[in-house]
C-alpha cells in the first residue's frame, strides 16, 4: 500500500513538473505563438508545438535512459541516486549564479524547433530533473534485482523511463499549447513583448529542492 500511494505521488509530480516546464516561457511556448501569427495560420502554432515536444521528449530520453542501463548495477543503486541528487542540486546551484540564457540557443534557426527544444531542454536540466523522481518510481517497482537477468532489469527499467518521459513531455506540451493558444487568440505579440515572465530563479530553486528531497527520502 505504501508503494502505491508512493508510486502515485511520484507520477503526478512526473506531471506536475510537466506542466511546470510547459508554462515556462523558456521551454519554447512563445516561439510557437510568434510562428502562428507571422504565418497567420493557427496550424503553423500546432507544427511548432509538436516540434518542440519532439525536441523535449529527446531530451528527457537521453537523459533518463542512460540512467535505466546504470539501475542494472543493482547493488550500487544507493550511490546511482546520490549521484544523481548531487547533480541536480549542482546545477541548480550553477543556474540560480549564472542567470544568463546560453548563447547557442540563439544560433539555432526558426525552422529548426526540434533542435532548440531538445538543446534549451537539456541546457536548462529539464531532463536532470525527472532523474531523481524516476529513481524513486523504479523503487516502488517489485523486481528480485539479484537474480533477474540483466536485460529483464534494463528493459523494466527503460520502459519507466520512456513512461515518464512521455507523460512528462504530454503535459508539457498541454499547459505550453494552452497558454500559446490564448496568446495568439486574445493577447497577440505586445504580450509577449511586454507581459513576458521569468521563471529562471524558481527554476533553479526547483532543482536544488528536487535535489534536496531525493536526498531526504533516499532509502
Amino acid at each position: 500500500m505504501a508503494d502505491t500511494t508512493t508510486a502515485a505521488a511520484l507520477w503526478w509530480a512526473v506531471v506536475a513538473s510537466g506542466v511546470y516546464h510547459g508554462v515556462n516561457p523558456g521551454m519554447g511556448w512563445p516561439l510557437a505563438v510568434s510562428a502562428a501569427l507571422m504565418e497567420r495560420r493557427q496550424g503553423s502554432l500546432y507544427r511548432a508545438l509538436a516540434a518542440l515536444a519532439a525536441g523535449h521528449l529527446g531530451a528527457m530520453l537521453a537523459i533518463l535512459l542512460p540512467f535505466a542501463a546504470l539501475l542494472v548495477l543493482a547493488e550500487f543503486q544507493r550511490e546511482i541516486q546520490i549521484g544523481a541528487a548531487c547533480l541536480v542540486i549542482a546545477l541548480g546551484l550553477y543556474l540560480l549564479v549564472n542567470r544568463r540564457h546560453p548563447r547557442f540557443l540563439a544560433r539555432v534557426p526558426p525552422t529548426r524547433l526540434a533542435l532548440w527544444s531538445f538543446l534549451a531542454a537539456t541546457a536548462h536540466g529539464a531532463g536532470l530533473m525527472l532523474v531523481p523522481i524516476y529513481l524513486g518510481i523504479c523503487q516502488t517497482v517489485e523486481s528480485d534485482a539479484g537474480h533477474a537477468a540483466a536485460d529483464t532489469l534494463i528493459g523494466g527499467n527503460a520502459t519507466i523511463a520512456i513512461l515518464v518521459a512521455a507523460a512528462h513531455t504530454l503535459a508539457m506540451t498541454a499547459s505550453g499549447g494552452v497558454i500559446a493558444l490564448g496568446v495568439y487568440h486574445w493577447l497577440g505579440l505586445r504580450f509577449l513583448s511586454r507581459g513576458w515572465f521569468n521563471l529562471d530563479v524558481v527554476w533553479a530553486l526547483s532543482l536544488i529542492l528536487v535535489g534536496g528531497l531525493s536526498l531526504v527520502f533516499l532509502h
